[in-house]
């Protein structure tokens, strides 16, 4: 008689937090008709996308990715949106601010950012595409209001999040039910850090736009970081442009986005550099998540991601 004194394997974080993403999308592509990816070209974003195409493969990722352009995009990221949608061989959906700006539908804001404009364009992409379940990049990590979000997130027939009207997640269950006009938002990766994702990164080799390795751009001071020069965002009088070696944490409207100075111009670097941070990444660089403190909170509220 022989014992198998093989070990079980264990596995490690990330494999979990990959398995319960994995499982979160095909769960919602399974109860839901019409799902759709909200992708703008940034790392959590990408890291969707990335767990889309293994929970699917060797088949294509079964729904279209969206983006609610504010035309004030890092034209670094437009392009590997672009180039991500056509190597994937994906449907992209694009909705446009400026659309609503030239119409009248929206007008700009005294601070210039585009960046809570996007409620509007996006409710009505969604409404346009009829998309019943809207997979979203939003980590509880990030901002106070995102963590008392759901994985499983019901809105309304008018676009709106409930704080107080959240259903129960046991044993992973999730429960998508919704009546006509209401849709949910999913979020795979709900449970991840910005460190997971960092070395999620390292460990799949994922490629991302360049503006999240230090480079060097010229850039001026402002609200304690360090923006970039551009048509978008141009420095105010008194504000001195400077040259720096920077890299972005985060990716948003060039008009609200900062940079932080930073030599880590690979992922490994970089993942060194966030374990050692005491700072969440939009708390460094958003200046849209200053405006108040309950910020995020109210624009979810109204339909934002």
């Amino acid at each position: 008689m022989t014992t198998d004194t093989t070990a079980p394997t264990r596995l490690s974080t990330l494999d979990l937090l990959e398995a319960e993403a994995i499982h979160i999308i095909r769960e919602v592509v399974a109860e839901f008709e019409r799902p759709v990816l909200l992708f703008s070209g940034g790392k959590d974003s990408v890291v969707v996308l990335h767990l889309a195409t293994k929970a699917f493969f060797p088949g294509r990722v079964p729904f279209p990715v969206l983006h609610v352009d504010t035309g004030h995009n890092f034209p670094e990221v437009i392009a590997f949106r672009d180039e991500t949608v056509a190597r994937l061989g994906l449907s992209l959906e694009v909705a446009r601010v400026q659309d609503y700006l030239d119409d009248g539908r929206l007008h700009e804001r005294v601070d210039g950012t585009r960046n809570p404009l996007q409620t509007q364009p996006l409710l009505d992409a969604i409404a346009a595409g009829r998309h019943d379940a809207v997979f979203g990049g939003a980590r509880r990590d990030e901002d106070k209001a995102r963590a008392k979000e759901r994985i499983i997130s019901l809105r309304d027939e008018f676009g709106q999040w409930d704080p107080r009207n959240q259903r129960p997640e046991l044993w992973s269950l999730y429960n998508g039910r919704h009546t006509p006009g209401q849709h949910v938002r999913a979020f795979p990766i709900s449970n991840w850090t910005e460190l997971d994702i960092w070395r999620y990164i390292e460990r799949e080799q994922i490629a991302l736009p360049p503006l999240y390795f230090a480079h060097e751009r010229e850039v001026y001071a402002r609200d304690g970081m360090w923006r970039a020069v551009g048509e978008s965002s141009p420095a105010r009088a008194g504000e001195q442009i400077l040259r720096r070696t920077v890299r972005y944490r985060t990716v948003g409207d060039m008009s609200c986005t900062g940079a932080v100075e930073s030599d880590a111009a690979d992922v490994a670097s970089i993942v060194r550099e966030i374990a050692a941070t005491t700072i969440t990444e939009r708390g460094a660089t958003r200046a849209d998540d200053r405006l108040s403190e309950a910020a995020m909170e109210d624009r979810k509220k109204d339909g934002y991601f």
